[in-house]
């Protein structure tokens, strides 16, 4: 073991230098996600929350048709504007949100006790329109349901009557469980991590050396080959593993400036939860550093193997494209299942749950396993002399 060890510390050594491996797998991709991440929700809550909160303009067309709605909408708070001209273009310019059109017959509906009808303009496609288009919603639903009841009231009747079924929701779901809604990326961002943290080291460790013509002369050492796929093997999971979990302490991090109390959720993104995703993390990483070193080897140059990796590059992020498209409950079959396992656990770990020893001693053995064969694998590949010849 003392060979792989020398060959790890060259391979590390060797790839500190390159700046654009250390730039890659250190720095761009443990900490753009995350960064993004949270300028861009702590852009969305703010803006949605602002609009939510600041006072409601409404233009209104026929204001004088129905004086004691308007009248009640002011006194809810809401800015009556003067109608525009053209209400309809006047949305699609962006110019207005939302317009209150009152028709000239409401009146008579209305003295008649019978159903009144008003419009509400609005864009659909316009996000900034979204929030007001709902606050006047449930304003109009509630003059609604209060001039409702003062009619029966007014017949002699209880205004209960309208309401022979009342729901009252509970939430059962914790701060932090709420809070997972946001985190269901953190799995594929986790993999993507780990599989671009390690993957041009293994390219360069392999086609780079080939490529390089020395390869040969290594291979020409006293350390056999299974010392030297181990070395160059542990340098790979090594700068992968470091990239994960830089990813992880970069979120944590990132997570302390996104408003979450404002919405009624909280994470707690602390050591422990970076730990054991971290640790369940540990034989997948070792997976794809012998994936790719095996990849590599086929592959007769560098920009080769390159294109090779990229596109395996879509097969480890499909579970968690489709777990984000659509969540499955955890079961123990998916524990035994590489890929598709972390991304349960990993999940179930942001949103607070509690995982059983057996769901994640099960990933990990199994996860391990498939590592074991495919190191043994590369181990095989690298006694072919062929592998030594430069393209």
């Amino acid at each position: 073991m003392k060979a792989a060890l020398v060959v790890f510390l060259k391979e590390v050594k060797e790839n500190l230098r390159d700046r654009k491996t250390v730039v890659n797998a250190l720095v761009m991709g443990p900490l753009l996600g995350p960064v993004f991440f949270a300028i861009m929700m702590g852009f969305i809550i703010n803006k949605q929350l602002d609009s939510a909160e600041k006072p409601l303009v409404l233009p209104v067309i026929g204001a004088e048709h129905a004086p004691n709605l308007v009248g009640w909408l002011v006194q809810q708070g809401v800015e009556i504007a003067p109608a525009p001209a053209d209400a309809e273009q006047a949305i699609r310019d962006r110019k207005a949100r939302a317009v209150l059109v009152i028709p000239a017959d409401f009146g008579d509906y209305w003295r008649k006790g019978q159903t009144a009808q008003v419009q509400v303009l609005f864009d659909s496609s316009d996000q900034d329109g979204r929030a007001p288009k709902s606050r006047i919603g449930a304003l109009l639903e509630a003059y609604g349901s209060q001039q409702s009841a003062l009619r029966v009231a007014a017949r002699g009747l209880h205004p209960a009557l309208l309401s022979p079924l009342v729901v009252a929701d509970r939430d059962l779901a914790s701060t932090q469980q709420r809070a997972g809604q946001l985190l269901g990326f953190l799995p594929y961002l986790l993999v993507l991590g780990a599989f671009l943290g390690g993957m041009y080291l293994a390219i360069d460790t392999t086609a780079g050396e080939r490529e390089r013509q020395s390869l040969e002369p290594l291979l020409a050492n006293p350390a056999t080959r299974a010392d030297i796929v181990l070395g160059k093997l542990g340098a790979t999971a090594g700068f992968a593993m470091a990239s994960m979990m830089l990813s992880l302490v970069a979120f944590a991090i990132a997570f302390q400036h996104i408003p979450l109390e404002r919405l009624g959720m909280r994470i707690d993104f602390g050591p422990g939860l970076i730990l054991r995703a971290g640790l369940l993390m540990v034989p997948l990483v070792m997976c794809f550093a012998a994936l790719q070193t095996i990849v590599a080897a086929y592959a007769k140059s560098y920009r080769e193997a390159q294109t090779y990796l990229s596109l395996l590059m879509l097969v480890p992020m499909l579970p968690s494209v489709i777990l984000m498209i659509n969540p499955m409950k955890g079961e123990l079959w998916m524990s035994a299942v590489p890929l598709l396992s972390q991304n349960v656990l990993v999940m179930a770990l942001a949103r607070g749950e509690a995982v059983a020893l057996a769901d994640f001693a099960l990933s990990f053995g199994a996860s391990l396993a498939l590592a074991v064969g495919l190191v043994w694998v590369a181990i095989r590949i690298y006694h072919r002399e062929q592998l030594a010849v430069s393209a």
